[in-house]
């Protein structure tokens, strides 16, 4: 009965003075919604970069040829001093062969869902007339797609028939025909376009079978008519043309449940066979979930450091309610002694302005709380993003307001508690 009672003499009290009470409240409502603002928006950040990152493939894992670390040599007394490799540029030798893929294949069946390779043509300008469109020829394998999460737009995927043949058919951006065919794909599909390459040495045919939509990949100052965009080929096709006899890196997409991570390990045991006696060159593995782990600790990172900064102002607003205690405890001096001469105890004295100093935090909590959570949607809207605030942070943010009315407020509370009754009649 008694906390019910505090509680309504602290709401009594706080509405009292109410301008007083909103001023002391100004840095707990700055504190309180700085920090859920900036969570918010971190938190709608974090999201959107994942989100992305898993249509990337946050399961893949990158199988790349790297050059060999230095290793220590050690001379007859035993003493260990820097090795040295004289670097060289990777050659045919140095490739992952198509038979350390099948091999691959056949020792991990159930945890390989597909491979994405790519083998580069180069760069050419396509023309026709006055229109022109920049393109980067690729050959790529079924799984290519898969592991990019690439749109189709319209047309048909390269066939099954087409990778076996290695036939001479390909997709092209939407941006190629936006630039070529004025956006008119039915324009494009159908049509053969003739690719001279950078240089002049080699001359290709394609027929376009598909158009798929282009994603633009970080932030490209190139003016949007000039951006070079991937014109892709069955990769048998482009193995022929480029007489391609390796790899220099592949892509797994792993079946459904498979740890990448542990999985990444195994495959660069496994690869490293092959690579065993190469002295200068060697298997590395890493999957995009360790990329997507790394990112989100980063941005977390980041948020809390400086919510933790935003946090200062909610000192200051604790300072302020002690001040604003101790300005009203001095105002009841009367109150005060008055309830101790009718048998009010120290503690209940204490009780009742610590609840007091809580419940001034507490609203002040809610309606900076109210606050970070409109300034939190509106940052995460204009960055582009969907706001994602989150409930553990909402409910920090009100036991830490309340934390803060306890530590601030005991002070003054206690003060009060420790006041002799005669000389609080006597004041005046």
């Amino acid at each position: 009965m008694l906390f019910f009672e505090n509680l309504l003499m602290a709401f009594s009290s706080l509405l009292t003075n109410k301008m007083r009470s909103l001023l002391t409240m100004l840095g707990i409502i700055i504190g309180i919604g700085s920090v859920i603002a900036i969570v918010t928006v971190g938190n709608a950040l974090t999201n959107s970069i994942t989100s992305e990152m898993s249509d990337m493939g946050a399961n893949n894992v990158v199988i790349g040829v790297q050059q060999r670390e230095a290793e220590d040599e050690v001379d007859e007394s035993g003493k260990r001093y820097g090795g040295r490799i004289n670097a060289r540029d990777m050659t045919d030798n140095d490739l992952i062969k198509k038979e350390y893929i099948e091999e691959l294949l056949a020792a991990f069946p159930e945890e390989i869902k597909g491979i994405s390779i790519e083998s580069v043509l180069g760069t050419a300008k396509v023309e026709k007339g006055r229109n022109y469109a920049n393109v980067r020829i690729i050959g790529v394998t079924p799984g290519y797609f898969m592991a990019n999460n690439t749109k189709m737009q319209s047309g048909n995927e390269l066939s099954d028939k087409a990778y076996m043949e290695g036939k001479s058919v390909c997709l092209v951006s939407d941006h190629f025909v936006n630039n070529m065919y004025d956006g008119d794909s039915s324009k494009a599909i159908g049509r053969d376009i003739e690719i001279e390459m950078s240089g002049g040495r080699k001359y290709f045919v394609f027929t376009i079978v598909g158009v798929y939509k282009y994603e633009s990949q970080g932030f490209d100052m190139t003016a949007t008519k000039d951006v070079t965009t991937p014109v892709y080929i069955p990769i048998k096709n482009a193995i022929k043309k480029n007489h391609a006899k390796g790899f220099p890196s592949i892509t797994i997409i792993t079946a459904k449940g498979v740890d990448s991570d542990d999985f990444a390990f195994r495959v660069k045991n496994f690869m490293n066979r092959y690579y065993h006696n190469n002295r200068q060159f060697t298997i590395s593995t890493f999957s995009l979930a360790q990329m997507v782990e790394s990112m989100t600790t980063m941005l977390g990172t980041v948020s809390t450091a400086i919510s933790i900064v935003a946090a200062i102002s909610l000192v200051v607003g604790g300072i302020g309610v002690m001040n604003i205690m101790l300005v009203s405890i001095s105002e009841r001096t009367r109150e005060i002694g008055t309830r101790k001469a009718l048998g009010a105890t120290n503690g209940s004295i204490r009780t009742q302005f610590i609840m007091e100093a809580i419940v001034l935090c507490l609203v002040g909590g809610i309606l900076g709380i109210l606050l970070g959570l409109a300034g939190g949607a509106a940052g995460a809207k204009a960055l582009g993003y969907e706001a994602s605030p989150t409930a553990s942070s909402i409910i920090a943010a009100l036991i830490f307001s309340m934390v803060v009315g306890v530590f601030f407020g005991y002070y003054p509370a206690n003060k009060a508690a420790k006041m002799n009754p005669i000389d609080a009649l006597r004041y005046e």
